[in-house]
């Protein structure tokens, strides 16, 4: 990703663009983390680090969340897209034998419950 202060003048602070540039930047950094820490829990057969790394990466979750929401607040029609985007998913799914996560029906798999 492109560093949202790249060009900056000294003692300027962020517009509300460049801050939500910025703020897109943490919400992915945050995302990656979570996928991170999820892949060595993932790798390992230690239960301890395993239960440390899920929690940490469920902390990254949290964030991700507060960062999507202040993004919200400062974008008029994020919400509206986020919307649009999930409902173009669900279309998708109608007709196929899909269970989604946000509906009743049962936990989805994860690749590490296919381990063998």
């Amino acid at each position: 990703f492109i560093s949202p202060f790249v060009g900056m003048v000294p003692g300027r602070k962020l517009t509300d663009t460049e801050l939500v540039r910025a703020l897109r930047l943490n919400l992915a950094a945050e995302l990656e983390a979570t996928h991170l820490y999820q892949s060595h829990a993932d790798a390992t057969d230690n239960e301890f680090i395993k239960k440390i790394l899920l929690d940490i990466a469920d902390e990254e979750r949290v964030h991700a969340g507060e960062f999507l929401q202040a993004i919200k607040h400062l974008v008029p029609d994020e919400q509206a897209k986020l919307d649009e985007g999930a409902a173009e998913v669900e279309e998708m799914a109608q007709g196929l034998d899909v269970k989604s996560a946000s509906k009743p029906g049962g936990p989805i798999p994860t690749i590490g419950d296919l381990k063998a």
